[in-house]
């Protein structure tokens, strides 16, 4: 099974250099924007911080949908990305790396995760292809016994989920209530 395709979702790169930049500049400026406001932003705030002018960014991105649609597609091929180096490790070590990765991404992105339409063709290939990254680490983990074979991926996403989406007083109690959520898993 090969896996599956994101980019047929994400808007087309220009070609030409200059304007590709632009294009790249302004992703990484919505991804910070969207971070540190939230999906409401004003898109000339996105704009100004990647140091376009706004036509730039609606000629690429013709509506915010379409903007944070991309930023997730970019947020959530860096996970899957990170699934497969996680195969290196030991099952279980790449197992917990990369459920730290998911939660981390998950606890740091929740705008653009939570304003995206989850009806959306989108968010439902983003699903599936982070599904299908990390069962196989799952998988590998249970099959090592190192992990309760009771579980399987849905409950893994659940679990980070919520795990990833409680406030927390700092980042060491995140890592150390992460901690106890894995030992959780463990067989």
């Amino acid at each position: 099974m090969s896996p599956i395709d994101l980019e047929p979702y994400r808007a087309a790169r220009p070609h030409r250099a200059d304007a590709a930049r632009n294009f790249d500049a302004v992703l990484a400026a919505a991804r910070e924007v969207f971070t540190e406001r939230g999906f409401g932003a004003p898109l000339e705030d996105v704009a100004e911080r990647a140091g376009v002018g706004i036509a730039t960014l609606y000629r690429n991105f013709p509506t915010r949908e379409v903007l944070v649609e991309n930023v997730y597609i970019v947020e959530i091929q860096s996970v899957i990305a990170e699934a497969g180096a996680s195969q290196e490790l030991a099952p279980w070590e790449g197992l917990v790396s990369w459920l730290r990765h998911f939660a981390e991404y998950v606890g740091t992105k929740r705008a653009v995760a939570t304003a995206i339409d989850p009806d959306s063709e989108a968010y439902q290939a983003c699903r599936a292809a982070l599904s299908e990254a990390g069962t196989p680490l799952l998988r590998r983990a249970q099959a090592s016994g190192a992990v309760r074979a009771d579980v399987d991926d849905d409950d893994i996403a659940r679990y980070i989920m919520g795990a990833a989406t409680m406030s927390f007083g700092s980042e060491q109690q995140r890592a150390k209530m992460l901690g106890v959520l894995f030992d959780g898993l463990r067989a």
